[in-house]
């Protein structure tokens, strides 16, 4: 019997290798307004969407722009990087291709847009391996809400129970459990400060693609 029928895969410190970009873009960002970046600004806005955080941070720091204002500036920031640069992470698209020929069911859950995703993806050569898309902005809720996931198992008509998430951060591997679905957490060097609270709410832990 198969371990799991589908499996939804985060993007951001799981397929791609590219929360280095958001760490440069946070540190640029934050300088250009004369600020310093707040040391627990990244854990507070781990989940969210794009328009979600842009939301938080209009509001923890005064900022005269509209969220929609800072969204696309972060949008325009990063851009360049999802269409030319971002790689997937050694090994992922071998365990992608895997997945697939044993018959697995496959979808992205994310909080990128589709204009920063389907590039990047698309580049890589492994977008059309997706049986589904489903972003935080479709879902209307954060990660650890778990909304996400559930979505992304009725588009597939796929039970919960029988779905295997892939996530880099805790938020996702809670969302993933209160949806009823297994949760395995995939090890990204940005998310070291986290890694102990995700391993113990993991069932699986994956450090590299290579090894599996």
């Amino acid at each position: 019997m198969k371990e799991f029928d589908a499996a939804l895969f985060d993007l951001d410190g799981t397929l791609l290798d590219s929360l280095g970009v958001w760490a440069d873009i946070d540190r640029s960002f934050f300088a250009g307004r004369g600020l310093t970046m707040p040391e627990d600004y990244t854990a507070c806005i781990r989940g969210l969407s794009f328009l979600q955080t842009a939301e938080y941070t209009v509001k923890r720091f005064g900022l005269p722009e509209t969220p929609e204002q800072i969204a696309s500036v972060w949008h325009d920031m990063c851009a360049r990087e999802y269409v030319h640069r971002v790689m997937l992470k050694p090994g992922a698209a071998e365990y992608l291709r895997r997945l697939k020929e044993q018959g697995a069911l496959l979808a992205v859950v994310t909080t990128l847009t589709p204009a920063l995703y389907e590039p990047a993806l698309k580049r890589n050569g492994v977008y059309a391996l997706f049986d589904v898309f489903v972003t935080t902005d479709e879902s209307g809720k954060n990660k650890e809400s778990g909304e996400i996931y559930r979505l992304a198992a009725r588009k597939l008509n796929v039970e919960p129970a029988r779905c295997m998430v892939y996530e880099d951060i805790p938020e996702g591997l809670i969302g993933a459990k209160k949806a009823g679905m297994r949760a395995a957490l995939v090890y990204d060097v940005h998310n070291a400060s986290s890694l102990d609270e995700a391993r113990a709410l993991c069932d699986k832990y994956i450090k590299s693609y290579m090894e599996i």
